[in-house]
């Protein structure tokens, strides 16, 4: 669970900078720090799930 929730700031910090970089306003910044916080969050879970299983 733990590299779920690190995904999550991860991909919020990344959204956000991205929205940033692209010139956006604050309502950019937060739908892509929810959308890339989500997506990551995903990413993690599913790697943790595989670290589980593959290690007993």
């Amino acid at each position: 669970m733990l590299l779920a929730a690190i995904g999550l700031v991860l991909g919020a910090l990344l959204g956000a900078w991205v929205a940033r970089r692209r010139k956006g306003v604050v309502a950019d910044m937060v739908q892509y720090a929810v959308v890339y916080g989500l997506v990551f969050a995903l990413a993690g879970l599913f790697l943790s799930i595989v670290i589980l299983r593959a290690g007993g």
